[in-house]
């Protein structure tokens, strides 16, 4: 008889146990919590079904409580998140400084790329320039002057494209110094043969005139009144990395490693997307084999808003339509042209690749847009006018007797950055105040 009165007893026990545990998790009133009152013998029997509908009601206003917690909370995020945002704050690897002296800095596009030089109004071509890491800082900054010096700015907004952040970080001082000898240059009173000012003058007519593109928009709202005054015109100059691009890495999945030179036709459509409406012709450029010299896009200003112009390489000459061998270090033609062609560059890509999966390293620039140069069927399903100039991109050493509008560096010259330097210092009246390797 010993036995089964010890098994009551054990379960009375783990009863109250339980009930313990219940009351902990679900307070009662204080009378009903004591620990005390819960161990004894007469605390079991008082458990009446009054006590088990209190704990229900208890249970039921936590879950209510959670429940309203819980819609509360949606509710702050959703409304925080309809707020307009401002822009994150750089690192200071990232900041830049406008050349106006004033202490702060713009987003270009859509709180992405940096703006180094904000123009005074719309321009109506564009000017794509593609730094890969092999362009050195020589290279680099004789470009952007020759560019400056070429008076494209005048109707030129002008967009560097950089393969990483760090590469951008490292370029960020030449632009800087380069831009700033560009506005001493063009506020100078010197007369010199290289450098026309009159292309950069323009005479106001008291008509409304618009805000560049790029930068912040003007607090007040307001558009700049041009007066009856002459004054400077010019486009602006920033720079985008491929990451902002192009963030995803979009052709990671078909390449086992993405060169820039095929990564940078992952950041076209993006960047031509964004202004589709706001340029009439594009140019794409790559800043270590071109050369500037003058204002190029005059040779498509009468071409439908479809076509492209692409150029022979050398050594390649044209034989026929189904041989070509093309450039890709300029692309020049209407800005819808423009863009439906790097759409279909990136359609080229990524079939190369699928179909030479062993080999998939082996895609290049060069070969691609020659395939797609003789594509037909591809070329007028994406609707883009394709013409590759019989005609080659000069290679010289020397600026003396050239009359192109763009040149290409001989790579067997590695002198061509000292000739162009001494012709620019040697025509610039007092050029120590403008330049400062001069």
């Amino acid at each position: 008889m010993t036995k089964p009165k010890s098994t009551n007893e054990d379960n009375s026990t783990n009863n109250n146990n339980n009930m313990s545990l219940l009351l902990v998790l679900f307070p009662q009133d204080k009378s009903s919590t004591t620990t005390t009152k819960l161990n004894s013998p007469s605390s079991s029997s008082s458990f009446s079904p009054s006590s088990s509908k209190s704990l229900i009601i208890s249970k039921a206003q936590s879950t209510l409580s959670i429940c309203a917690l819980l819609l509360f909370t949606t509710l702050l995020l959703f409304t925080l998140s309809t707020l307009p945002s401002t822009p994150p704050s750089p690192s200071p690897l990232r900041r830049r400084f406008l050349l106006n002296h004033h202490n702060n800095h713009h987003f270009a596009l859509q709180k992405m790329g940096t703006l180094y030089l904000r123009g005074n109004k719309p321009m109506s071509d564009l000017l794509i320039c593609h730094v890969s890491d092999e362009t050195t800082h020589e290279d680099f900054r004789f470009f952007l002057r020759l560019l400056h010096r070429s008076t494209i700015i005048s109707t030129t907004d002008v967009v560097f494209i950089f393969s990483s952040p760090s590469s951008s970080s490292s370029f960020s001082h030449i632009i800087h110094q380069e831009n700033h000898s560009f506005m001493t240059l063009l506020h100078s009173q010197n007369n010199n043969t290289f450098f026309n000012t009159s292309r950069f003058l323009h005479k106001g007519n008291n008509h409304p005139v618009s805000e560049p593109l790029w930068g912040n928009k003007l607090r007040n709202n307001t558009t700049t009144i041009a007066t009856t005054t002459t004054s400077l015109s010019y486009g602006s100059i920033l720079s985008f990395d491929a990451t902002e691009l192009d963030p995803e890495n979009s052709l990671s999945g078909f390449l086992d490693r993405v060169p820039f030179s095929l990564r940078r036709w992952a950041c076209y459509p993006m960047l031509l997307g964004r202004v589709r409406r706001n340029f009439k012709h594009v140019m794409l450029v790559d800043t270590k084999t071109i050369l500037i010299l003058r204002d190029p896009f005059n040779r498509v200003k009468n071409r439908s808003p479809e076509s492209v112009l692409l150029f022979n390489k050398h050594g390649k000459k044209l034989q026929s339509s189904t041989q070509r061998t093309v450039l890709p270090a300029v692309v020049i033609g209407g800005a819808r042209g423009v863009r439906r062609l790097s759409n279909a560059v990136m359609v080229e890509i990524v079939r190369a690749a699928t179909q030479h999966r062993k080999k998939k390293n082996s895609v290049t620039e060069s070969v691609l847009l020659s395939q797609l140069a003789s594509n037909e069927f591809l070329l007028k399903s994406k609707n883009v006018q394709l013409n590759v100039l019989n005609e080659l991109i000069p290679e010289v050493s020397s600026l003396n007797g050239h009359n192109h509008a763009i040149i290409q560096r001989d790579m067997n010259n590695h002198d061509l950055n000292s000739v162009i330097k001494k012709q620019i210092c040697s025509s610039v009246v007092d050029s120590s105040s403008v330049y400062r390797d001069c």
